[in-house]
């Protein structure tokens, strides 16, 4: 049996198993494939194996164009989080082309009801928020071969037939996570304010879906975060941390609480008897604590740059594309500018977003988004310094430079 996997875990491989994993060679830390995840793993397996059949002249070997297959490998590496660096780099940039040309029916159908339009606008943002969420949905909520068959199929009716339904499930899934998050969210808010660590149970919460609540409460509460739901006598669930915490070192500490526990130092999945939760609170907040000392994790927006509206344009974008692409280890630079004035009020859509347009020193107008920051809207006419990302709006065959907010602040 060969097991080929990413995570890391402190279990021995199980006796007579061939085991390809980065993590297995102390000596390997350094090495360029040490932060490939299990696609492209799987993809440098299957790469030595047609090398070896080729020197023995199979024919079958030469038949096989393992290029191809990087459409797979690029979502699976950006939808895994690993850091877009070294290896990863090189196969999510070939990946990415690959994916932009696809032809599958089964990704196509996919970008369909993600609102993506096939070509060169593919980011991989895009199949952070677009793609990856629909081909989990179905192994969250009900089966994971649902998605399998979706690209394997060349019947382009059953890829929309079963696009729809991964649709569905993420609609579900979506609904689902909000609850949690709200009342998880309330639970930490009431209970658990002065944790440095959090860890949150809930009898009815959907053990497939507390991944994304996890990551949810790290975020808003800027801490390690472990979200467990129940399943039967047992209590399952993932955690997500902060850089400089590693949750399989802290989890290590606490194996003699689980049944089962693996993943990388910002992401897990954990298992234990519910019995065990408050226990297992305690430690890992003791754990937490202990790691983070005095002031860690201060809420902060790092920037790359300041820079002047008339900077803003298509030379700069161009020079940005060459730092492509960004993802986990390799982020889009954020750029802040300083005392610019909305000439009037941000148009507020959908309840929860703003939009707004500046004017460079040319006359010419940039246009601006904020998601989910209906509820602090920067007022017109004052100086306000605005922090934000740089991209392309593509819709209807059109693509439009926009800045996207990341957040704003009155000019000093």
């Amino acid at each position: 049996m060969i097991i080929v996997d990413h995570h890391r875990s402190k279990e021995a491989a199980p006796d007579g198993a061939i085991l390809v994993n980065p993590h297995v060679l102390d000596s390997a830390t350094a090495a360029p494939w040490t932060h490939l995840c299990t696609v492209g793993l799987v993809f440098k397996l299957a790469h030595g194996l047609i090398k070896q059949l080729r020197d023995s002249g199979d024919p079958r070997a030469f038949e096989i164009k393992l290029r191809d297959y990087l459409d797979f490998v690029v979502m699976g590496t950006v939808a895994d989080l690993v850091p877009l660096r070294d290896e990863n780099r090189i196969l999510a940039k070939h990946g990415l082309s690959i994916l932009r040309a696809t032809a599958r029916p089964g990704i196509l159908a996919l970008m369909e009801v993600s609102r993506l339009e096939p070509g060169g606008g593919i980011q991989p943002s895009d199949i952070s928020f677009r793609l990856g969420p629909r081909i989990n949905a179905s192994g969250r909520l009900a089966d994971a071969s649902l998605s399998v068959e979706l690209f394997l199929s060349r019947d382009v009716a059953f890829c929309r037939e079963a696009a729809g339904q991964l649709e569905a499930f993420n609609k579900e899934r979506q609904e689902i996570e909000r609850r949690i998050s709200e009342e998880a969210e309330q639970v930490v808010e009431e209970k658990h304010m002065g944790d440095s660590g959090i860890v949150l149970f809930g009898d009815d919460w959907h053990p497939g879906v507390v991944g994304i609540v996890a990551s949810r409460v790290s975020r808003h509460f800027n801490r390690p975060a472990i979200v467990l739901g129940r399943e039967g006598e047992m209590a399952k669930g993932s955690g997500r941390g902060l850089f400089g915490i590693n949750l399989v070192d802290v989890l290590s500490e606490c194996s003699d609480l689980l049944s089962s526990w693996g993943g990388h130092p910002m992401a897990v999945g954990i298992s234990m008897l519910a019995d065990n939760v408050g226990v297992f609170r305690e430690r890992f907040n003791a754990l937490v604590a202990a790691r983070m000392g005095d002031g860690f994790g201060a809420r902060e927006l790092k920037l790359s740059a300041w820079i002047e509206l008339d900077q803003i344009g298509e030379p700069l974008m161009a020079a940005l594309e060459q730092l492509q692409p960004f993802g986990q280890g390799n982020p889009e630079p954020v750029f802040a500018v300083r005392s610019v004035r909305l000439r009037k009020r941000p148009e507020v859509f959908n309840e929860r977003h703003f939009r707004f347009t500046l004017e460079n020193s040319l006359r010419q107008v940039i246009y601006g988004v904020a998601w989910k920051m209906a509820g602090r809207l920067p007022p017109a006419g004052q100086p306000i310094d605005i922090a934000f990302k740089l991209v392309w709006n593509q819709f209807n065959g059109r693509r439009m430079l926009q800045m996207q907010v990341l957040d704003w602040r009155p000019s000093a």
